[in-house]
């Protein structure tokens, strides 16, 4: 057993929710100290997750057990009926006061663009390349054209909508912010007990 001044005493372990293909990279830079143990969840087999199951059934993660959730670009590829499922699949597994850190498109900031006439040109530059306003609304035109059918999204969000189904969630000290890539970043809380209602 660790003594409690041991690094793997201090260990906090971070769920990386959609993980995608492994890259310890694609995890943000506030859990890349050595304290942190990620550990990847994901429903595409062909990507060799840690864990193989999709993030509105998360039942093979203990209740309670991480520190940390990271959801980047992936509550936009559910049914808008499902978003509720995999928030409240989050605040199950995180331990009291664990944080969930999320990013997803800002639709807001995209529709901007479509008004602009602008639906098909680079908004940006990407690892998988150019993203268009049409890739952020219906999800990336190349990896789908490629038959990788786990990248349509399905739902979306603007920061108005994304603060509500987060406190609807059970969520506390929920921040969001717009990022510099037509996205939403948010950081939320699960409540350090049943009657935390701090908002």
């Amino acid at each position: 057993m660790a003594s409690p001044d041991s690094p793997e005493s201090r260990q906090k372990t971070v769920l990386n929710v959609g993980c995608g293909y492994p890259a310890r990279q694609r995890l943000h830079w506030h859990f890349h100290g050595p304290e942190w143990r990620e550990v990847r969840l994901d429903l595409d087999p062909n990507v060799r997750p840690d864990i193989l199951c999709s993030m509105t059934d998360m039942r093979p993660v203990t209740g309670g057990t991480v520190d940390a959730v990271w959801s980047s670009h992936n509550l936009e590829h559910l049914q808008r009926h499902e978003v509720p499922l995999a928030l409240s699949e989050f605040i199950r597994v995180l331990k009291p006061h664990g944080l969930l850190l999320l990013t997803l498109p800002d639709l807001r900031q995209v529709a901007q663009l479509v008004v602009e006439d602008k639906l098909e040109d680079q908004a940006y530059y990407s690892s998988s390349g150019p993203i268009t306003p049409l890739d952020m609304i219906f999800g990336h035109g190349a990896s789908l054209a490629h038959g990788n059918h786990f990248m349509a999204h399905r739902t979306g969000f603007t920061a108005r909508t994304l603060h509500k189904v987060l406190i609807e969630a059970g969520f506390v000290e929920v921040s969001l912010r717009v990022g510099r890539s037509f996205d939403l970043w948010a950081t939320a809380y699960k409540p350090r007990t049943l009657k935390d209602t701090t908002r």
